[in-house]
């Protein structure tokens, strides 16, 4: 894999660029009446489920928080409040995600945010080489090693899927 340079990147793929780190990016087109993003970008790819990371926002005791698990599960808010040792989280407003991204909802990526939030990757990735995860639009995902991803977020690693 061979990170992508030049003109034409979303802030993620700047973000991967900038850092070196060895990327894809898979584009597909987007269906506006698809039932959720990160489904409709397995299917779209051919990728398993589990190696599709959809990148959630949560406020961890009314602190944003980056939640990043398999397409394939659910977000625990007990586990990531745990994971960020908070004592509760709730999804958070997607105008207020929006707004602290950069990215619009369905192309929120972990990468290149507007204002780094605190983030959380969900245990599974290390049983894959690589994962997927938004390229910071919708029908755009970058593929990276799930260390890569965790050390350009600064991403700490528990069990939050369910």
């Amino acid at each position: 894999m061979a990170g992508g340079r030049g003109g034409g990147g979303t802030p993620a793929t700047v973000a991967a660029s900038r850092a070196g780190v060895a990327f894809r990016t898979h584009a597909y087109r987007h269906d506006p009446s698809a039932d959720g993003y990160g489904a409709e970008a397995a299917r779209a790819l051919g990728r398993e489920p589990a190696r599709v990371f959809k990148t959630l926002v949560a406020e961890v005791d009314g602190a944003l928080t980056v939640a990043l698990v398999p397409v394939s599960a659910s977000l625990s808010l007990k586990a990531l409040a745990a994971a960020v040792g908070g004592k509760r989280a709730a999804m958070a407003d997607p105008a207020v995600a929006e707004r602290a991204t950069g990215y619009v909802r369905g192309g929120i990526s972990p990468l290149g945010q507007r204002r780094r939030l605190p983030t959380v990757l969900d245990a599974s990735a290390a049983e894959h080489p690589t994962i997927l995860v938004s390229a910071g639009r919708r029908g755009l995902e970058i593929e990276l090693a799930p260390a890569d991803l965790a050390a350009l977020t600064d991403a700490r690693t528990a069990p939050i899927a369910r």
